[in-house]
Formats: C-alpha cells, structure tokens, sequence
C-alpha cells in the first residue's frame, strides 16, 4: 500500500469510528463537496471514501482532467461557465496556450497556480493524486468531528489545560492573561458554532 493510500486508509478509520459509519463514509460524508473541492470524479470519491483505489492516471491526464473539471463546475457571478478565453485571461496566458495545455496536460507552474488561487483550489489542485487530495480535503472534516466528539481537544492541543493546572503557581497578571486566552477561545467557537447554524 502506498504512503498516500496508508495515510488515507488512517484518516477513513477514525472517520468511520466518529461518523459511527465504518465502511459507509459515503452515506455520511458531502461527497459532491469533496469532490468539488478536489477536482475528483463523485464516483472516484466515492470509491476512495468505501476503501478503494482510484483509476491509475498520470500527471498529464490528472491535469487534463482537473483542469475540464473546473470549466465544468466553475461558474461566473452570472452562472455561465468560463469561456477558454476568460480561463486564459486568468490564467495570463492565451487562449492557444490554453488550449495546448489541455492537449498535453502540461501548463507552467505559473499559470497552473493563478488558476489555482483565482479559484480559491488547495495547493497541489493540477498534481495532487486523488487519494492525496482526498486525504487533505478530509482533514477539516476529520477536526471538525474530533472537535464535537471530545470538546476539550483543541485545549489540551494547545497546552490550555496544562497551563490551567499551574494556577496555583500563577501570580494575578499570569492568571488574567490566561483567563483572557480562554475568553478568546470560547468567544471564537461560539463565533464559529453560529456561522454555520
């Protein structure tokens, strides 16, 4: 098993173990979401999320494939899709070069990353190999559900309840500082638990 396979593997167990959905991730997971933000197929989500492999693919055709998956799915403030010359007015290049790239899977860095940040795609978006691009896009939804299933994680991640023990040995200036910290804290979570309500 690859590297990418095996730290995938990893992140689908303890997502199965959260969801209470081992081996049915799919049922419980946004896969259009996932696959919108990863540039993957939904059926090739899908069978990553139920344990498998995705279609060998090479870079050419990863690049290929991303890149059509962002014509599809991408759309201007009006809903049309991007034309290949407004693709390539953001990309800073031209249409012809555009239009090469999709014949060879090949773009330059350059014009591969403004894309890449004009539509607001993780780094590694054109490259990536789906089981590593799925594995990154897993990782808010893995810290989200870690977060609901033991609410004190982030704090002891970050050395709060740690800090919190040495109290006694605290002078005021200390404990204020430590009592705003965790204000800060519980004012952001709220901040955040009303922002996706």
């Amino acid at each position: 098993m690859s590297d990418a396979y095996a730290s995938l593997a990893e992140v689908l167990d303890r997502l199965g173990e959260l969801t209470g959905r081992p081996g049915r991730l799919p049922e419980a997971l946004d896969v259009a979401g996932l696959s919108y933000r990863t540039g993957i197929p939904v059926g090739v989500v899908v069978e990553l999320l139920s344990g498998g492999r995705a279609p060998e693919t090479c870079l050419a055709q990863r690049v290929r494939q991303r890149l059509d998956f962002i014509r599809e799915s991408r759309r201007r403030p009006d809903g049309k899709r991007y034309s290949l010359d407004e693709l390539a007015r953001i990309a800073g290049t031209s249409r012809q070069w555009l239009s090469e790239w999709r014949k060879s899977g090949m773009p330059s860095l350059e014009h591969a990353d403004r894309l890449r940040r004009f539509f607001g795609l993780p780094a590694g978006f054109f490259t990536a190999d789906e089981s590593e691009a799925l594995h990154e896009a897993l990782q808010p939804v893995l810290q989200s559900l870690e977060a609901e299933a033991d609410p004190l994680l982030r704090l002891r991640e970050s050395g709060l309840i740690r800090l919190a023990a040495r109290a006694p040995q605290m002078n005021a200036r200390q404990l204020a500082t430590l009592a705003d910290l965790a204000e800060m804290i519980i004012a952001s979570e709220r901040a955040e638990g009303t922002g996706s309500a």
